[in-house]
């Protein structure tokens, strides 16, 4: 499997995760819509012209599962059972329309299962920062990995 199991996770360990993603306008309008959000922060740029932001800002929600999402081929392809909390999420600074989010992961705790011998409990703390190293999303989460099949 591409990703780690959780012998291969160990607490300090930081991950760079190498591929990032330009968000674009398409992709937050989508999502709000999908999603039935329609906060004129997202969608209306001349209500969002004056608020702090200056712009429409991205759905956090959007950016949220992005940066998830960007961990998976190097973390979690076929070696998760599944995620059990999201226990802290952050937005330090609001990601805009071509701006462009990269990953990286520290792994903060990892604990054997006490009730399956096949699997581990481990926290993860995911930092996203945009193309200029700002940081715009921090997320906490807990997951359940397979461990390394003997």
């Amino acid at each position: 499997m591409a990703g780690k199991y959780f012998d291969d996770l160990e607490v300090g360990m930081v991950i760079q995760h190498p591929i990032g993603r330009t968000i674009t306008e398409m992709d937050n309008v989508l999502f709000s819509a999908l999603t039935m959000n329609n906060q004129p922060l997202h969608l209306n740029e001349d209500f969002a012209k004056d608020t702090q932001f200056g712009a429409r800002i991205v759905n956090g929600i959007f950016t949220m599962g992005l940066l998830v999402g960007l961990t998976v081929n190097d973390l979690t392809a076929g070696t998760i059972i599944a995620n059990l909390g999201y226990e802290h999420v952050v937005h330090p600074h609001p990601m805009y329309h071509g701006d462009t989010l990269y990953v990286e992961t520290h792994v903060i705790s990892k604990r054997e299962s006490a009730s399956k011998p096949d699997r581990g409990i481990v926290t993860l703390k995911h930092i996203g920062k945009n193309q200029h190293g700002v940081v715009c999303i921090e997320v906490t989460r807990s997951v359940l990995f397979l461990r390394r099949p003997v």
